[in-house]
């Protein structure tokens, strides 16, 4: 099954850094931005509101642009633009 372009999306993955999945780490929650100037702004609040950068904002495969953030309780999120 595949979801149509812009529609809600669910991937399960091994963690980035290769360790066990825990809550705090291989869990993340993916913010879709209408723009490259969205996600900018996004992950720049996000640090200035004292969440820890997680990977910086810029484009990754193509046409996939994010930046990773995580909050103030330590959950990582994802703030992304596709195209």
């Amino acid at each position: 099954w595949q979801s149509p372009p812009g529609g809600p999306m669910v991937s399960v993955i091994k963690p980035y850094d290769g360790k066990p999945a825990t809550v705090g780490n291989g869990v993340m929650v993916a913010l879709a931005a209408s723009s490259q100037e969205q996600v900018n702004a996004l992950h720049r609040k996000a640090l200035d509101l004292g969440g820890k950068d997680e990977g910086p904002v810029g484009l990754r495969g193509g046409t996939f642009y994010a930046g990773y953030f995580r909050d103030l309780d330590g959950n990582k999120l994802c703030v992304f633009h596709m195209g």
